[in-house]
């Protein structure tokens, strides 16, 4: 048994244990006015009663279980069930379609599926025939005639854990990514890099047990999950935040006293939007608590961090950026003492290591555009059963990211965007972002996406889809003009304005406005 390494179900033990009467999770519901808060030693408690009803079951190392539930505490207290047991945690996106649900079960083969009860009209037409699955456990009220009850399965389960021989390189999770450009690709990670996670967030952000983390993106994403990771190393309290608007966004960080928050471009934009128009007012709340804010998942708008440093000068930012397969979002991260770098991702993360190659896998120089590729501790394992994407993208340690970054004289780098969105208008490479970059600087701009456009003469061309803010007016002249000072090739010739298409966490759906705009549903 590896007793020097201690894996995220460990370290809650330690907490319960550290820390048992200090309060672990509130779940904060606005819409119903509704707070529910738990101790460590609760929390521990619960979830040794829910992997010892998996282990009656007959679920043990190595067995999957899908996990389907929205952000709440039951939601953790599951994860940390199935992990203890040995068995793999197969978290789902809660916008699955039935289809999709179907796919990632058929890939994982589960021998459990627990699901909240708003899922069952998705699980009804599907459930015989996940024919590896014996047991089925709903949370909530109304609990389906083939499921047993999540209350009922924590009332069975003994709170006292039963030691499991768990290694750093055993597998523990089953991540399907968000599936922007197809199928969602299943991603296993190990014990091993859930506990890297955990050790580089708190280093990254300087977390101590005083912080107080607000988590507002879905946990099934390893994004929020993993930065959550560094409350529960050090044993700080989070506050799972149900629903997302400017006014609760603030009304929490003030009622709860937050330390940090993590938000995506989406809603920064928002809470901007309602600061600059007076809906909100910032004297209305307790904001003194707040330190840090950070973002990642997607291009940050400089512009957008130099607005949200208007209103809030002393506050600490950071940008973190990572992916699924990198066990999340830390690989890389500016640091909170480099706001003038604004615009970089930063450097490689504590304990990571970073190149920048050709398409030969050969070292670029400095300043020059090539794939961003990293090493570390949150590699993850394989892209399970797909041996060929898994020795395309993992070669000789180095993870390819499919990014396109290059690195300045401080050896900041900056992502250029990614691979498959590079515009190719005549013979030049345009990089979707800079552009998208330059038309969030205009003030009637709420939000840009930028795509290339078949062009018979040139290949490609520009084309911009713009989401003017509520109440604005903006016409494509105008666009046109304000595109001016960019080089020729990189302003768009084509300009479209609706709203902007992002999934849950936050990144623009590009085959969405392809299919939309240029009618290749097939679009990579």
């Amino acid at each position: 048994m590896s007793h020097s390494f201690i894996h995220i179900g460990e370290m809650l033990a330690r907490n319960g244990r550290r820390f048992p009467n200090d309060v672990a999770l509130v779940e904060q519901n606005p819409a119903e006015n509704k707070r529910t808060e738990i101790t460590w030693q609760e929390f521990d408690r619960r979830a040794a009663r829910f992997s010892d009803f998996l282990r009656q079951r007959g679920i043990g190392k190595g067995d999957r279980v899908v996990h389907l539930l929205h952000n709440s505490i039951d939601w953790l207290i599951a994860y940390f069930g199935i992990i203890r047991t040995g068995a793999w945690v197969v978290p789902l996106n809660f916008r699955f379609t039935t289809e999709d649900i179907r796919y990632c079960t058929t890939v994982a083969e589960p021998k459990a599926v627990l699901f909240g009860e708003e899922f069952s009209e998705r699980l009804d037409p599907l459930w015989r025939s996940i024919k590896t699955a014996e047991t089925f456990i709903a949370a909530g009220e109304v609990i389906p005639t083939y499921a047993v009850s999540f209350a009922e399965a924590l009332q069975s389960g003994s709170p006292d854990p039963i030691p499991v021989d768990i290694g750093p390189e055993d597998p523990c999770g089953l991540y399907f990514t968000s599936g922007t450009t197809g199928r969602p690709k299943p991603i296993l990670l190990t014990h091993q890099n859930l506990a890297c996670a955990a050790i580089t967030e708190k280093i990254h952000h300087d977390q101590i047990k005083d912080d107080n983390f607000v988590i507002i993106p879905p946990l099934y994403h390893t994004g929020a999950m993993m930065h959550w990771l560094g409350s529960l190393i050090v044993g700080g309290r989070a506050v799972i935040l149900k629903g997302v608007t400017p006014r609760w966004i603030l009304e929490t960080m003030s009622r709860e006293q937050g330390t940090i928050l993590w938000l995506l471009v989406p809603w920064a934009l928002d809470i901007l939007v309602e600061l600059d128009s007076g809906k909100l007012k910032l004297s209305a709340y307790d904001l003194s608590s707040w330190r840090l804010m950070h973002m990642g998942a997607m291009p940050i708008p400089p512009d957008l961090i130099r607005r949200w440093k208007t209103y809030f000068p002393e506050m600490q930012y950071d940008t973190t950026y990572g992916l699924s397969e990198a066990t999340g979002p830390n690989c890389f991260h500016l640091g909170i003492e480099n706001t003038h770098k604004v615009g970089a991702i930063g450097r490689a993360g504590f304990n990571w290591e970073m190149r920048i190659v050709d398409d030969y896998g050969k070292e670029v120089a400095s300043g020059e555009v090539g794939e961003l590729t990293v090493r570390g501790g949150g590699v993850m394992k394989e892209y399970y059963r797909n041996p060929e994407a898994t020795a395309q993208t993992l070669r000789d340690g180095w993870l390819f990211t499919g990014d396109m970054a290059r690195q300045d004289e401080d050896g900041f780098v900056y992502l250029v965007d990614r691979k498959k969105d590079v515009i190719i208008c005549g013979g030049e490479n345009v990089f979707p972002v800079e552009v998208e970059n330059h038309l969030h600087t205009h003030p009637q701009v709420k939000d840009a996406a930028v795509i290339g456009y078949p062009d018979e003469r040139l290949g490609e061309i520009v084309a911009a889809v713009i989401e003017v803010i509520p109440g604005g007016r903006l016409s494509e002249e105008e666009v046109r003009t304000f595109c001016e000072t960019l080089p020729r090739y990189k302003r768009p010739r084509k300009v479209f304005f609706s709203e902007i298409p992002r999934n849950p966490t936050g990144k623009i759906l590009k085959t969405t406005l392809r299919a939309r705009y240029i009618g290749d549903l097939n679009a990579e």
